[in-house]
This record gives structure tokens, sequence and C-alpha cells, in this order.
């Protein structure tokens, strides 16, 4: 018997774009359904990351089009980010899906990798990441800095999956395995691996965005690259203790070597290593004051323990 499978996809100001997603996506689910490949009970579920823009108009139109019941929605109560937004789409489709796909609402994401996502799943896999073939399209700038970020998360521990970013399929059991994960500070990349079932990659070409603004500028690729080391590793807290020992031992080593110097009738002149001393151990006990912060800052957060994300509307049980 073929499974239920359910897309989700946040979408955050993406009104000009979702027209265009949901026509695609629904010819790829009518031909998975007649297949035979996905049941018939498969939806496509948009989440409303608390969009400024008519975003929730639209997926209210889609979900009230009388010749499909293919689409359905989740309204957030506000805008909570990219992947609480995922996360809330998951927690919710998985009360109704065998199966769930993540993928974003712009079309880069080939929608047909979904054909080799479900041959793995049908080879038992709970986990199918969708995993770039190239990246050509890339500035050099971007495919550059990617490739490094990568490194640096697997230098400090984090099992992550080069060129993969939010599109994957999960079964109904691997979503629930990753409900039991309660920290606020969310890198979904990052923690699904942490599940650990049988898992396997499909790789795709990305596509450009045919419509709308990239929701990623370089300031928010920053803020989420720094999300995903602080939330998945403390070694930049132990870096920062072996610097200080390190820094420690090479003061020992300066002060004998003066000592030495001056009793040898030796004077020290120049002041502009001493005021350069000084501004690079500034510099770095600054520098150490912030990655402790970070991470003190998570504490605050996880502390309080507050909700992921609050659903406000959910299609499925206006429509029960």
């Amino acid at each position: 018997m073929a499974e239920t499978l359910y897309l989700v996809i946040p979408c955050y100001n993406e009104e000009e774009m979702l027209p265009i997603t949901a026509k695609a996506l629904m010819k790829k689910m009518d031909g998975l359904i007649a297949e035979g490949k996905v049941s018939s009970d498969s939806k496509v579920m948009f989440v409303d990351d608390g969009s400024k823009d008519n975003t929730w108009e639209v997926i209210q139109k889609l979900h009230d089009m009388p010749q499909t019941n293919l689409f359905t929605g989740i309204k957030l109560s506000r805008n909570k980010g990219h992947q609480n937004a995922l996360l809330a789409g998951l927690m919710t489709a998985r009360k109704y899906a065998d199966i769930l796909i993540s993928m974003d609402a712009d079309l880069q994401d080939d929608i047909n990798a979904i054909d080799g996502m479900l041959e793995k799943r049908a080879e038992g896999c709970e986990i199918v990441y969708g995993v770039r073939s190239s990246r050509e399209t890339d500035t050099a700038f971007k495919r550059n800095t990617a490739r490094s970020y990568y490194k640096m998360l697997e230098f400090m521990g984090v099992e992550i999956t080069y060129d993969h970013a939010d599109y994957r399929l999960m079964s109904k059991r691997a979503v629930d395995a990753l409900a039991e994960f309660k920290e606020v500070n969310l890198f979904l990349r990052g923690m699904v691996p942490m599940v650990g079932y049988k898992s396997d990659i499909v790789k795709y070409e990305r596509n450009e965005r045919v419509a709308g603004e990239s929701k990623y500028p370089l300031k928010k690729m920053l803020a989420f690259a720094v999300e995903g080391i602080t939330s998945l590793s403390v070694k930049p807290i132990r870096f920062i203790t072996a610097l200080g020992v390190f820094i420690f031992v090479i003061s020992v080593i300066m002060l004998i070597y003066f000592l030495f110097t001056k009793a040898f009738g030796s004077t020290v002149k120049g002041w502009a290593s001493t005021i350069t001393s000084v501004w690079a151990l500034g510099g770095l006990q600054m520098l150490a004051i912030g990655v402790i912060g970070e991470y003190i800052g998570k504490i605050y957060l996880e502390t309080k323990a507050r909700p992921k994300f609050i659903v406000d509307i959910n299609l499925e049980e206006t429509q029960a």
C-alpha cells in the first residue's frame, strides 16, 4: 500500500512565487499519485511564517480550489524564522503523513528529485538528503565560503552532509524522533543526522529562482552560520581555553627573556611592542567574552523554554 506523503514548504512573503510553485507541485504530485508511488491522500502543506504580504491569502485560495484537495497550510502567529517554520510544518504534518519531504518555496530544489527520494525510501531509508550535484550556478565567493563552512562544522565535530540544505525526506518515525530534541536554538541540518536512522542521499541540480527575492541575504546567512556552530558544538569555547593557555606560556617565556636581558644590562627601548601586545590581548579578550556571551545567551533562551512556534490556523483542522 502506498504511503501518504506531505510536502512541507515554509513560506515568508512568497505571494509572487506560490502560484508558480503550486502549479508545478500539482503536476508532480498528480503524477506520483497516478503511478501509485504515494497515496491519494498525499498533500502539499505550506507554512506561512508570519508573512507581511498576501502569502496566507494565496495559501487559502489554493486550499479552497474546487478541483483538487491537494493543498493545505498552517499559519504561524508571528514570524519565527525559517528553521522554526519548517519544524512547525513537520510537527503538524506528521499527524497525517507516513513520509514527509521538506523543501523551499522558490523551486530551486528540483522537484524531480522526489522520485529518487521515494526509491531510497522503498529500499528502507528513514531519511534521504537532497544534495546538490554541483555549485556552478553560485558565485565563487559563495561556493568557497559554503565549502569552508562545511569543513569548519565537520572540524568542530558536527555531523553534516555537504551541499545539503533542508531538502530532505523523513519518515514519520524519524520526525517523531526529531520531536524528542527539545532545544530552542535550531539548526536542523545538524540535528537530523543525530536521529541516526538509515539514511542515504539523492543528488540534483539546483535551479534559479524564477520569482520573488531571496530570503537569505549575506547578513542572514552569516547569522545562520553562527547559529549552526554555536548550537551544535562547544569547541569554540575550548579553543579559547587552549589559546589562553598558549598566550600564558608565551608571556612566561617573554618574562624570562626580559629578566635575562635586564640582568646583562640590555634595556627594552621600544614602546610599540608593548602597545601592540596590549591591543592584541585586549582584542582577544573581547573576542573571548563575545563567544562566551553567545553561549550564555543560548543558555538563557533554553532555560526559558519558550515555544519554538505557535500555530494560529491549521487548515487541516478547519477542513475536518
